[in-house]
């Protein structure tokens, strides 16, 4: 430990300020005294004991390569890490030089004047690195900016093929609430309010309202096969099938068994019916094929799916097309879409 002068000490004390080094400097109110610089001198005399010498100046004797990134520190020694890095920074760079970059034949005296302007007018951001280095590096940057690219595009590519979510509900929410302001606009013209809605609605709209209100839901799961369904069903044909009942009526007296059961012994007799009765079964049955044909479920129209067509029947085509070869020019579609194809 080093002696502390006390001359100087008695001086600084007299003063009666508070020293920036003393622990109590903080207080406003405090006072350094002779302990307090004593204390303080004590402190730089450890500190100065402490540090090595080896820190005060720089190594006489120390290892460092000319192609080292930390060749300008006069502290650094280098290390086997060092050389490491430098020889697989040369062979990199060899690398590079032996597989240069294609330029452009068409590309014209002004543009690389203009190139070379711009790299001149460019700072140096890596001032320890030598040209190859910085090539190779800057190369590196490339290939991870195009790596980075091609992943969005594959993430974009595959949110744009999954199956879209169901938006019917948002859709019939947007409608409601067309519909609402609508009617509110008729209601606050007629100073009616939103309970009486219904005084806005013509005859034929109320009928059609609550004919839809009295009709029965379709049959689903097996009540589709019951009786009372096929007997509907049977009802519902022959509903519009004109009934001549006189004729009915005499073909009945005419033959004693008209209706037929398994005891009779003119079962399986064929009776004789008029050309016109077969006409008319024939004409239905006709009717309902065709009426079996038109139909069609309807489906739903998806907006964010990419448009590869001219008109509907060329989207209906496009559709089949889709269904029967779709997964085996998958991985061709999206490359050409990409812009990835390779050529044969």
């Amino acid at each position: 430990m080093g002696k502390v002068d006390a001359p100087v000490t008695a001086s600084v004390a007299a003063d009666g300020k508070s020293q920036p080094e003393c622990i109590n400097s903080s207080n406003p109110f405090h006072e350094c005294s002779d302990y307090c610089l004593r204390k303080i001198a004590e402190a730089r005399q450890r500190l100065d004991d402490e540090v090595p010498d080896s820190w005060k100046r720089p190594p006489e004797e120390r290892t460092v390569h000319p192609d080292c990134i930390n060749a300008s520190n006069p502290y650094h020694d280098c290390s086997e890490y060092c050389f490491k890095r430098i020889a697989d920074a040369k062979a990199g760079s060899e690398r590079a030089e032996q597989e240069p970059p294609a330029i452009d034949a068409g590309k014209s005296d002004a543009a690389e004047q203009q190139s070379d302007d711009n790299e001149a007018e460019k700072p140096d951001g890596y001032p320890q690195m030598t040209e190859k280095q910085k090539k190779l590096f800057e190369l590196q940057l490339k290939m991870n900016e195009a790596r980075k690219a091609n992943q969005q595009a594959m993430v974009a590519e595959k949110k744009r093929m999954e199956p879209r979510g169901e938006s019917r509900g948002v859709s019939k929410q947007k409608w409601l609430e067309d519909r609402k302001k609508k009617i509110g606009k008729l209601l606050d013209s007629n100073g009616l309010d939103m309970s009486k809605a219904y005084m806005l609605d013509t005859q034929e709209t109320a009928e059609a309202k609550y004919k839809k209100w009295e009709k029965e839901p379709a049959p689903h799961g097996w009540d589709v096969f019951n009786q009372k369904t096929l007997y509907d069903a049977y009802k519902k044909r022959t509903k519009n099938i004109e009934i001549d009942m006189e004729a009915y009526n005499k073909a009945k007296e005419s033959d004693p068994e008209f209706y037929r059961d398994a005891s009779s012994l003119q079962y399986g007799k064929v009776s004789k019916v008029p050309e016109e009765n077969i006409d008319k079964m024939v004409k239905e049955l006709k009717e309902r094929e065709e009426k079996r044909q038109s139909f069609s479920r309807r489906r739903k129209f998806n907006e964010d799916k990419d448009i590869d067509s001219i008109n509907d029947r060329n989207e209906h085509f496009n559709k089949k097309i889709e269904r029967a070869f779709g997964k085996y020019t998958l991985e061709i579609k999206n490359n050409l879409e990409r812009g990835t194809a390779l050529p044969d």
